[in-house]
């Protein structure tokens, strides 16, 4: 499995509008693309981010649609987006299924990892730190993504409610801990969005 995430910053006080064409459209769009598997918008209102993640059967598929649909991409974003930066990455693991209603909440930690750690991360994560994730209230789901060419990648948690988001904060902190501490992790940063639309289908 493999995510194409699109990282966009812009003008707070126009940010609703591009929300609002994304919600209109964006899952009609890529759910006609070969491969799809789901799709997840996340905004950070207040500062004016947003951030797009979907979800494809293959590294292939992924690229296809991104060069199919990245022109319409930019139009429901204009007048909104003063910056755009598109990456894919491989789904290293992933909880099945998420579901989570707007206004629930989005963690994401971008992190570099040396190359011949990946595989030790990516089990540390499904034997570790998902059970964790999994022990504290309001979690709903976690993938972690990574690019096995420079070893750029992501974690993120989905969280039922904005509350429990913020109440999960210490408990993460201490799964991240942990991570680095075994696998040499250098965090790069952390960030916290608005869950605005969750469509998966694996």
């Amino acid at each position: 499995m493999y995510v194409r995430t699109a990282y966009v910053t812009g003008d707070p006080q126009r940010i609703d509008q591009a929300l609002d064409g994304l919600l209109v459209e964006a899952v009609k769009l890529l759910s006609g693309e070969p491969g799809y598997q789901g799709y997840g918008l996340f905004a950070d209102r207040e500062v004016g981010k947003i951030i797009m993640g979907s979800w494809w059967e293959s590294l292939e598929q992924a690229q296809a649609s991104n060069e199919h649909l990245q022109q319409r991409r930019a139009e429901l974003l204009a007048p909104f987006a003063s910056s755009q930066s598109v990456m894919t990455t491989e789904a290293l693991a992933f909880t099945p299924s998420p579901q989570v209603e707007a206004g629930g909440g989005f963690r994401l930690g971008r992190f570099q990892l040396p190359l011949e750690n990946l595989d030790k991360m990516a089990e540390q994560f499904r034997s570790a730190a998902v059970p964790a994730f999994q022990a504290t209230p309001g979690f709903a789901g976690a993938a972690l993504l990574a690019d096995r060419r420079t070893g750029l990648g992501s974690v993120g948690t989905l969280w039922a409610t904005r509350e429990a988001l913020v109440a999960s904060r210490s408990a993460q902190a201490a799964s991240r801990a942990k991570a680095v501490a075994e696998t040499s992790m250098n965090l790069i940063a952390l960030e916290e969005f608005e869950v605005v639309l969750l469509d998966r289908r694996d």
